[in-house]
């Protein structure tokens, strides 16, 4: 099966292998600070879905450990003028706080000539006509993409995981963000409780629909943590988690409904090991990452 993966992307775009780079902006979250709810979606641990990002203070400070840690990657044949990134504030809600502070620190990191791009992960209920427009202006100079957390179109697993938010409020700021020319990734949770193969499928085929205009997609596999409310509902009543083998399954079926067009950002995902509960098999990133890919390259 053929589909366009970020890595991919990227590689045709700028001509090398572009790298992310996970940085904070400061912000919180209107489902964490009692605005919507308190404690988050129930599968979010107290790093917000950013556990991996750098924790340095300052934005500069930031960069420079962030790149340190993916420099390690990087072949040392590519010299160092030559590196490229994507900036990604991924930790809670990038642009839930200050708007003019927001809006300094996207500016400052899109002016670094190694950045090509920034990635800002948020809720479609933080998203400001003026944000967006500022936004718009970013992207014509370097590339600008919105990530939302959509998670499924289902309004009873919605308020099960504490989304905070419905699907028209989600349909509302999608229309907005593409309409000022921005690219959205849309995050789907495959596994979420009480969700069938259907249920998820449903949530893929409404985000195929708004092809041409979708630009990518992330593909995660439920994890439960420690120290979520997901993990106290696991614990008083176990539900059924994927194996390897159907996660593989689901991940297939979702690709072949998606339009060719819409850039695969994930597969799956990995949580801290130190904190996972369930799948265990999901702490073998290798492992994992390769079965999947063995098995979609033999799906017809």
């Amino acid at each position: 099966m053929n589909y366009i993966s970020l890595s991919d992307y990227l590689k045709q775009k700028y001509n090398t292998k572009v790298y992310k780079l996970s940085l904070t902006s400061g912000c919180t979250c209107p489902n964490r600070d009692g605005t919507i709810s308190r404690g988050g979606c129930i599968f979010c641990s107290e790093g917000g879905s950013g556990d991996f990002a750098s924790t340095a203070s300052s934005l500069d400070e930031q960069l420079i450990e962030a790149k340190a840690l993916v420099d390690r990657k990087i072949s040392s044949k590519i010299p160092v003028s030559e590196r490229k990134y994507i900036a990604y504030f991924q930790s809670y809600t990038n642009t839930y706080g200050n708007q003019e502070y927001l809006k300094n620190i996207f500016a400052e990191v899109l002016s670094h000539p190694e950045i090509v791009g920034l990635s800002i992960g948020t809720r479609p209920d933080c998203l400001e006509d003026e944000m967006i427009h500022f936004l718009g202006k970013l992207n014509q100079n370097k590339e600008v993409w919105v990530e939302l957390g959509l998670q499924t179109i289902h309004e009873s697993t919605a308020t099960l995981i504490n989304r905070g938010y419905t699907l028209e409020v989600f349909a509302d700021a999608y229309r907005r963000l593409t309409a000022a020319g921005l690219k959205v990734v849309v995050h789907v949770i495959l596994g979420l409780p009480g969700e069938t193969d259907e249920d998820i499928l449903s949530t893929v085929r409404y985000l195929s629909e708004l092809s041409p205009t979708l630009f990518g997609i992330k593909l995660q596999l439920l994890h439960i943590l420690r120290g979520t409310a997901l993990a106290e509902l696991y614990e008083a009543k176990p539900f059924h988690v994927y194996t390897l083998e159907e996660y593989c399954e689901i991940v297939g079926k979702c690709l072949k409904l998606l339009s060719p067009n819409t850039i695969v950002h994930r597969l799956t995902g990995d949580g801290p090991k130190k904190l996972l509960i369930a799948p265990l098999w999901s702490g073998n990133k290798k492992v994992v990452m390769n079965t999947m890919r063995k098995y979609i390259a033999e799906l017809q």
